[in-house]
């Protein structure tokens, strides 16, 4: 296949005076999602999906005069709310309607109680006649840039607790008098979303970073504006890497690569990481709704463009096959590529989807170190498999037996000389963290029995914690790994649509007895769980029900133990080799 590594032309740098550059920022990915008002459950499901992938960031657009969407501060409250890590910001806040102290306060207080995980993408306004609708001032471009560059010395005297009082007496907004505060729990960044030369320039001069999107400002048009951006911060008495760069990005998953974003998983990381490398740009940030979409942009593209970026950084040029890649903790989201061949000495991985790229065809340009101006390659770093099936004890605290463990059927042997990536080392380990949590929980259901037992916990309690633990919100007679197994810990029923098992099927035949297997263990599970929740309630009335409930637990304890050693047994490689969908 045709490798589309990003087409930046070396006329169109030299052009803009400015060499290929690497600001060295750490590297963000986050999603930009609609909020759409009739679908409001599923807007925060997505932002909770976003977590849960592993992304750092979720972005909403601001457009406050829609009357199809959420209000885009308040949704973002409720977001923060409903997550624990995950960053949050306007994509970009409408300044215009949103006075810039009052906005300021907004931010400062959401930092706050969400433990500074707010940053400020800003904007100068556009659909004018919509914002004069609403009640806001219409003002031209220029008045605009001015409108900007007055709201962000306001808004960073707000956050600034030095001084006794605001005062700014600017042509659109005159703050006068106003005590400074609260300070928000961290630096919020201030993000412009900027593309002609003024708001450029105000960028550079200003801004914390550059929020541009793909579709205004294609890869062709970066060059250009991030030397308007370095040069007007270097006039400022900046430094160019003082303005972190990101990126809204839109594309499509597809088996052949097309042009930018249009192609398979690891062209898409290789288009994003030479854009980091040749272009500074450091935060993807990625647009739409689709949680197929997320999935695979945490699972297969985020990691790659850490492990593509942190090797060039550290000037690994010629890595030697069998390498093993230290950088694990760049690899916390899985990948999913499929008989990839990996090679040294500047050959080109295989597609993903079609197995090794044959000799005769292209190898992807090479691209010039930001350090050295060497011409060097991006090149994957590969491993033997590290993750490590748990292995069944043996153990049986049970009479009973849900199944006969003897029939199981076993899959194909894997190629014990098979390498694999950093990134498809954490798919294949990520079935064995979520079955960690579900082991825990299986501990804590023993904990709460014998409390029950002891008389501390009431039996209504005790069913009520079990309800609400993974084992129990998964629904186990799908036959699929929703929630927990898609990378997914949720009840939100939207979001249960990609199936684990006929992907598997579909990608390796061989495969699919075990996998009507593990179904059918899935439906027994359900039943096992239920007998809990029947002990439990039976507890109160039935005299030797404590003898029941221990019962049920104890069964659960074998059928759950054991069905989750089978299945890392038999799925860890393939998972890591095929990945999650």
């Amino acid at each position: 296949m045709t490798y589309y590594l990003l087409c930046i032309e070396t006329t169109l740098i030299e052009t803009a005076g400015r060499d290929m550059a690497d600001y060295g920022h750490e590297l963000l990915f986050g999603t930009f999602i609609t909020p759409q008002a009739d679908q409001a459950d599923r807007v925060v499901a997505l932002a909770q999906l976003t977590e849960q992938v592993g992304l750092d960031l979720v972005t909403i657009q601001d457009h406050p005069y829609q009357a199809r969407f959420l209000d885009t501060w308040t949704l973002l409250s409720v977001i923060a709310a409903s997550t624990s890590t995950l960053r949050v910001s306007p994509n970009v806040a409408n300044l215009p309607l949103r006075p810039p102290a009052v906005l300021a306060r907004s931010v400062a207080t959401l930092d706050i109680l969400s433990g500074g995980r707010v940053e400020l993408g800003l904007g100068a306004g556009a659909f004018w006649d919509a914002i004069a609708a609403m009640g806001g001032r219409r003002l031209s471009p220029a008045e605009g840039v001015d409108a900007l560059e007055e709201a962000i010395q306001i808004i960073r005297a707000i956050w600034s607790t030095d001084s006794r009082a605001v005062r700014v007496d600017g042509k659109h907004y005159r703050v006068w008098g106003a005590h400074p505060g609260p300070a928000p729990a961290h630096d919020v960044g201030i993000w412009v979303g900027s593309y002609k030369k003024r708001m450029l320039g105000l960028t550079g001069r200003l801004a914390d970073g550059w929020l541009p999107s793909s579709s205004y400002a294609g890869p062709d048009a970066l060059p250009a504006m991030n030397a308007a951006i370095d040069e007007a911060a270097l006039e400022a008495g900046r430094q160019p890497a003082d303005v972190r760069r990101l990126y809204n990005i839109g594309g499509s998953f597809a088996e052949r690569g097309t042009g930018f974003l249009n192609g398979p998983a690891h062209m898409w990381a290789e288009q994003l990481a030479e854009l980091t490398l040749t272009q500074g740009m450091s935060g993807y940030i990625v647009m739409g709704d689709d949680p197929d979409v997320i999935r695979r942009f945490a699972a297969e593209v985020a990691p790659a463009v850490q492990e593509l970026v942190a090797a060039e950084r550290a000037g690994r040029t010629n890595p030697q096959p069998g390498d093993t890649n230290d950088d694990q903790h760049h690899a916390s989201r899985g990948d999913t590529h499929d008989d990839r061949e990996h090679v040294a000495s500047g050959d080109a991985q295989g597609d993903r989807d079609h197995g090794a790229r044959s000799d005769r065809e292209p190898a992807p340009p090479t691209t010039a170190s930001p350090t050295s101006g060497t011409p060097v390659r991006p090149v994957v770093r590969t491993s033997a498999l590290a993750a490590v099936p748990t292995p069944d004890d043996g153990t049986r605290l049970s009479d009973v037996q849900v199944w006969d463990e003897t029939t199981r059927p076993t899959g194909p042997a894997p190629d014990p000389n098979r390498q694999y990536t950093a990134h498809e080392q954490a798919s294949g380990g990520h079935l064995i963290e979520v079955h960690d949590h579900l082991r825990q929980e299986l501990h804590n259901v023993r904990q709460l029995v014998e409390q029950v037992a002891a008389g501390t916990m009431d039996p209504g309690t005790a069913r009520s914690q079990i309800n609400e633990m993974t084992m129990r919100q998964n629904n186990w007679t799908l036959g699929v790994y929703c929630q927990s197994y898609c990378r997914v810990v949720t009840t939100h029923h939207t979001l249960e649509d990609i199936s684990v098992f006929p992907h598997l099927r579909h990608a390796m035949p061989e495969l699919a007895p075990v996998v009507d297997r593990l179904e059918q263990e899935h439906h027994a599970i359900h039943d096992v769980l239920e007998g809990v929740d029947r002990a439990l309630v039976a507890l109160v009335t039935e005299p030797d029900g404590l003898k029941s409930l221990r019962a049920a637990v104890d069964l659960l304890t074998d059928s759950l133990l054991s069905h989750l050693s089978y299945e890392e047994r038999e799925l860890v490689e393939p998972l890591a080799r095929l990945g999650f969908s």
